[in-house]
């Protein structure tokens, strides 16, 4: 019933448009662990007024049946500032149809009724006892395209056999509920909540908890810049940075306020590199800011960069900024409990994919440590386990720059991440030290850890399934590589076929998934690379790392070892060119 959408289709019918109504209503988006995520526009592949509806339907139905007082507990949706005018979706239109979809089947609502950061849904969940939490969002992905992010009762994402069960029940509910266009309804509905108010006010009392240098943080000199990238994260910052007593950050004002088209960026993913920054590279020179914290559009993510004593910008990699988070919150927590004991129940995590360098601070300090898969789902839920056998979760982290700082968010959270690396800066400025001097006193004391990260476009499909089912049958049938160039593989764990080398019944100890391609590779000389497909974007990744014991401190060798690894990766086991595949520009 969406006049625009409706349009679009009727005018392909009309020209006989057979090619692009095959696009549109081919296959249906996949719900997965992460959801939906596509593009905004017509048909059953398209985040749209009915796709929305046929999705809450299928989760209304599913929470039925697995929880008996969902009409009591209810849920919480959320949304950012995304719009989509040439199809008349919005992040906004979308929640509010998915908040309609359960009133009309009596369940309480706790719709924000203003934008908001991705992480205050599962804050809201967890602080309001809910049975479930939906944002709205495409966190980092160009503006045509929306999301629908999926929380269950424990307050982290959703991991199978959850995302089946929605799927299923999503292909039984498609034909749209009587009420289910009517999204005004719910405005004279009782069982409609606004938790706005209510979740700002304790989301940052309980982030204050990770504030343990409010003085120095009342008197430092240090400058902040913050960019939101035209998304949702202006003003959570600002009041973070007020709940920490620390002087508010620059804002830069061309990226502030939220706007859907994202004017300044050709993507609004700070974790594309500098190209999101220099509008923050402007204004910190301008105001004399030494350090710029950037989200992204949904505030889960954050990137850091730092002006180095030469003048130039260093842009802290996730892998950096998971190595100064853990060692500042585990150097917290450390001076705030002086019970020698409690630290054998002391976790921090980060996905396989990540750096090590938290195994190796845990090994020395004697905390524990643990590896999931890749992405939060895994980490949220893990930690939760841990959690409620009455371990401390001190840090959770990936490297695609998501970092958990904060036990009340089990997910990734830009906003406490943000004023936590504030605090940070401001307390190593009383040192005279900076991040960066920081950072290399971690690896003196812990080992260095060098990585390189890096991905491939790649749109088709076959061509993906076709370069790693050659890594898996490359010297004949069933046998992976022994070398790649003149680095020798000493093993191989494959997450896909739940194949590891290393272990005695070769069996992988982390679950394996047959529909996502992972194969990572153990060098002879210490290095680490693993290669998979990506959940949400058309791109084959790849991550590296060189570890090298405490007291080794040439770096520069260190990180030409690395270089020559990865270019031997890409040459003999991504084989751009023969594969067509396009490298990631800056």
């Amino acid at each position: 019933q969406n006049p625009k959408t409706s349009a679009i289709v009727k005018q392909l019918v009309a020209e006989g448009n057979a090619g692009e109504l095959q696009k549109y209503f081919g296959s249906r988006m996949e719900f997965g662990t992460a959801g939906l995520r596509a593009a905004m526009g017509a048909g059953i592949s398209h985040m749209n007024d009915l796709t929305i509806i046929q999705t809450t339907q299928g989760f209304c139905r599913y929470l039925e049946k697995n929880f008996s007082d969902l009409k009591k507990r209810g849920v919480v949706i959320g949304f950012d500032a995304r719009a989509h005018l040439s199809s008349g979706g919005s992040s906004k239109r979308f929640a509010r149809l998915a908040a309609n979809t359960f009133i009309s089947q009596g369940v309480p609502v706790y719709l924000f009724s203003d934008i908001t950061p991705t992480p205050f849904v599962p804050y809201t969940v967890t602080h309001l006892k809910l049975c479930a939490g939906i944002m709205v969002t495409a966190s980092h992905n160009p503006k045509q395209d929306n999301g629908y992010k999926v929380y269950w009762e424990n307050g982290a994402q959703i991991i199978s056999p959850h995302d089946k069960g929605i799927s299923q029940a999503i292909e039984e509910n498609q034909e749209p509920w009587p009420q289910a266009w009517d999204d005004k309804l719910i405005d004279s509905s009782l069982l409609l909540h606004d938790p706005y108010a209510t979740v700002n006010k304790e989301y940052f009392k309980d982030i204050q908890k990770q504030c343990f240098h409010r003085n120095i943080n009342k008197e430092t000199n240090l400058k902040f810049v913050h960019t939101s990238v035209h998304g949702v994260g202006h003003k959570f910052v600002q009041l973070a940075f007020k709940a920490f007593d620390l002087s508010p950050p620059f804002a830069v004002p061309e990226q502030k306020d939220p706007d859907p088209e994202f004017p300044t960026v050709k993507y609004p993913n700070p974790e594309e590199g500098k190209g999101v920054l220099t509008l923050s590279f402007a204004l910190a020179e301008k105001d004399g800011a030494k350090i710029i914290l950037a989200n992204d559009p949904d505030a889960d993510r954050l990137a850091v960069a730092e002006k180095q004593e030469s003048g130039e910008w260093k842009v802290f990699s996730g892998n950096e900024l998971g190595a100064l988070l853990g060692w500042w919150i585990f150097t917290c927590w450390k001076n705030n409990n002086r019970d020698t004991c409690a630290i054998k129940d002391v976790y921090m995590l980060s996905s396989t994919v990540s750096s090590k360098i938290l195994r190796a601070i845990a090994l020395k300090e004697g905390f524990h440590f643990e590896e999931t898969l890749t992405g939060f789902k895994w980490m949220g839920n893990r930690a939760k386990q841990l959690m409620d056998q009455g371990k401390a979760v001190l840090f959770a982290f990936e490297e695609a720059i998501g970092y958990m700082c904060c036990p009340a968010v089990l997910d990734k959270d830009g906003v406490s991440a943000a004023v936590i690396t504030a605090e940070m800066a401001s307390y190593l400025a009383t040192r005279n030290l900076s991040l960066s001097q920081q950072l290399k006193a971690v690896y003196d004391e812990y080992g260095f850890h060098i990585t390189k990260a890096s991905y491939f476009i790649c749109h088709d499909p076959k061509v993906i399934q076709q370069l790693f089912d050659n890594l898996r049958n490359f010297d004949g049938k069933n046998t992976y590589p022994k070398s790649c160039g003149r680095f020798k593989v000493s093993g191989i764990r494959d997450l896909t076929t739940g194949y590891d080398s290393s272990q005695p019944d070769q069996k992988a100890i982390l679950p394996t998934s047959k529909s996502s391609q992972m194969i990572t590779f153990t060098f002879a000389n210490g290095g680490v690379a693993t290669m998979r497909t990506s959940g949400t974007e058309p791109k084959i990744k790849y991550y590296s790392e060189l570890c090298a014991p405490p007291g080794n401190s040439d770096v520069e060798q260190l990180k030409k070892e690395l270089d020559e690894l990865v270019n031997a990766l890409e040459k003999h086991f991504f084989q751009p060119e023969k594969n067509n595949l396009q490298r990631k520009t800056e």
